[in-house]
């Protein structure tokens, strides 16, 4: 087995989080168990952000968790990737976007 930076097993340790701050572990886990409940968006849309959010982040925890959710709750693997695509897009344009800053900052100092 190849080990590397990022235990799998890790990921079931994420609820004791909250044992060195039981009152901010709590009201994270709160807020997040609030944020995944039905809405205006379902249960397997919010999963299907999460999933995206996870790649753009880069969190293997997250991408294992919200591919076996995705997976749960019928997100096919084309609909999957579509996500990870999406979220790609706007982290990549986000990132050329900035480019503006530079080049107002080229021309500012050009002058």
């Amino acid at each position: 087995m190849q080990k590397t930076y990022y235990d799998p097993a890790d990921l079931r340790k994420f609820g004791k989080i909250s044992e060195w701050n039981q009152e901010l572990g709590d009201k994270f886990f709160e807020y997040y168990g609030k944020v995944f409940e039905e809405g205006a968006l379902t249960a397997r849309e919010k999963s299907l952000i999460a999933l995206a959010v996870a790649h753009t982040e880069q969190c293997p925890y997250c991408i294992d968790a919200y591919t076996k959710d995705g997976l749960q709750r019928g997100v096919t693997k084309e609909e999957m990737m579509e996500a990870i695509h999406v979220g790609a897009a706007i982290k990549s344009g986000a990132t050329l976007v900035h480019g503006v800053q530079m080049m107002n900052k080229v021309n500012k100092l050009e002058m």
